[in-house]
């Protein structure tokens, strides 16, 4: 059976950190719908055109279609043994829909639980690269040197979204729409939470333990 792994939790609870290093440690694909968009979109591909079409007409790609992309990457032999899911599902129909597809195969959710006051404080201070894509942090990971990533030397910048303002509004909308998925899977005995304000070593050490005890 293959091993679905679904990180949760709100902006700045550290998911995409986490499930880098995660990908790595289980050998699963690391499949990000937000990557898989870019892709899709990218690349002019049957769906990507499907999506750019509602996304032209400033609607809601479907989540029928989204599914449709997540599991025609899946689908591919280097997630044979199972993947690890980062930014899907954000509601419950999502997680319904993935239910209904993934069939006899029960996804695991592991849900980084930090208070909103620690993430209004990681998610204002955050530089990205605009190279690589890697994410330093003034307080926490400040770059070497300053305004160059350390990992490629690219410039960073502060996203328009990183300010006090639209962290507080990105929050109330997880809470409003996402934090249900996490009672979804929690129902079900299907989720495991994590104290994401833990250094970032001791939160990937018990993800890792859980994570490997309930592989199939």
């Amino acid at each position: 059976m293959s091993n679905v792994l679904i990180l949760l939790g709100p902006p700045g609870a550290g998911k995409g950190t986490q499930a880098v290093r995660l990908s790595a440690a289980l050998s699963l694909p690391h499949v990000s719908t937000g990557d898989l968009f870019r892709e899709n979109l990218g690349k002019g591909t049957a769906l990507g055109q499907r999506a750019k079409g509602f996304m032209d007409a400033g609607q809601l790609v479907p989540d029928e279609l989204v599914i449709d992309m997540l599991f025609d990457r899946v689908s591919h032999s280097d997630c044979g043994a199972g993947y690890l899911l980062d930014g899907f599902p954000r509601t419950v129909a999502q997680a319904v829909a993935l239910d209904a597809r993934l069939g006899a195969t029960k996804a695991r959710a592991i849900n980084l639980v930090v208070a909103d006051s620690i993430l209004v404080g990681r998610l204002t201070g955050r530089w990205t690269c605009k190279q690589c894509g890697n994410i330093h942090h003034e307080r926490t990971s400040p770059p070497a040197k300053r305004g160059l990533c350390d990992k490629c030397g690219g410039q960073l910048f502060q996203r328009s979204d990183d300010t006090v303002e639209v962290a507080s509004k990105r929050l109330a909308v997880y809470h409003t729409q996402t934090k249900p998925v996490e009672d979804h899977y929690g129902k079900r005995g299907q989720r495991f939470d994590v104290d994401g304000s833990q250094a970032p070593d001791q939160v990937f050490a018990a993800m890792l333990q859980w994570a490997k005890q309930g592989a199939h």
